[in-house]
């Protein structure tokens, strides 16, 4: 069991306390609600530093119930937002997972329950060509390649991906 402290709940892990153990039945997963929205932004990089474009998608995504979070110990770690934007099917608009905790599972916990909660057809995402972890994470999850657009970031294709069925 996870067991770090500080004021958003979970602090600098030591990586004995972190790496063995840590089970995705630590993890809990629901829906987001208003009051989750300052945590979801704490560990937002973009959110955090002041990005006000973000900060405004989380709070709309949260308060039209487009949000999940992933809590452990008590604390957010995670959130992912799942809209119907993609030529009329479900799309992981955003993952992201709290930097203290990446690696430990909370990322999977969050797709896996994209795709029973939203189990549409078919469920996809991006992710830059150079985002390697979120390619590890979604290849592991059985996720294949569903094709690349070139041109939205300057020099970092957009990879597309689809859910396994």
């Amino acid at each position: 069991m996870l067991e770090c402290a500080s004021s958003r709940g979970l602090g600098e892990c030591e990586r004995s306390a972190c790496s063995d153990d840590l089970v995705e039945n630590s993890i809990t997963v629901r829906d987001a609600t208003p009051a989750d929205i300052l945590s979801t932004i704490g560990i937002d990089p973009l959110a955090e530093h002041g990005d006000a474009t973000r900060s405004d998608s989380i709070h709309r995504y949260v308060e039209t119930g487009k949000t999940r979070v992933a809590e452990m110990n008590a604390a957010v770690v995670g959130y992912c937002v799942v809209d119907r934007s993609f030529f009329g099917h479900e799309f992981v608009v955003l993952l992201t997972v709290d930097e203290r905790v990446r690696r430990h599972g909370v990322g999977a916990a969050l797709l896996r329950d994209a795709e029973h909660r939203w189990a549409t057809t078919k469920l996809f995402t991006s992710t830059n060509l150079s985002n390697h972890a979120m390619q590890s994470l979604l290849f592991s999850l059985g996720w294949q390649s569903a094709g690349i657009v070139y041109g939205l970031d300057e020099g970092d294709p957009e990879l597309f991906f689809i859910a396994p069925r």
